[in-house]
């Protein structure tokens, strides 16, 4: 019969699985800056890796327009990169088909033990009330 035990250890099992897989992206403890146009335009990203505040000198805005918005995009995407640097979770990520077998196999074998159950209480009944 599938026991306590072997649940627990497929269980235990399952949990170290994803224990080594990626995690909620952690590490970033100050804010980060980057920097574009020269030093010109600023952009700064929170500890949550939300925008928090974007700085220009007046010499950034004096480049028009289009050269503007293309170094705006380059500085808020050079501070997303370096976001994603600092945050990404070392390791191998988990065999998410691997983990879902296993649940399948520990569903099914919980299944049958239920059934089993069942069966059992069934039969004792029947011999408790003949």
């Amino acid at each position: 019969m599938f026991g306590e035990d072997q649940i627990a250890q497929q269980l235990s099992a399952a949990r170290d699985t994803l224990a080594q897989g990626p995690g909620t992206a952690s590490g970033q403890t100050e804010p980060i800056l980057a920097e574009g146009a020269g030093g010109r335009i600023k952009v700064t990203l929170g500890t949550n890796g939300r925008f928090e505040r974007i700085k220009m000198s007046l010499s950034a805005l004096k480049d028009g327009p289009e050269a503007l918005l293309d170094q705006l995009a380059y500085t808020l995407n050079t501070a997303l990169d370096e976001r994603s640097e600092r945050t990404a979770v070392p390791g191998p990520a988990a065999d998410m088909a691997d983990v879902n077998e296993r649940a399948a196999r520990m569903q099914d074998a919980s299944i049958r033990q239920f059934k089993d159950m069942d069966a059992s209480i069934r039969d004792l009944m029947r011999r408790v009330h003949g």
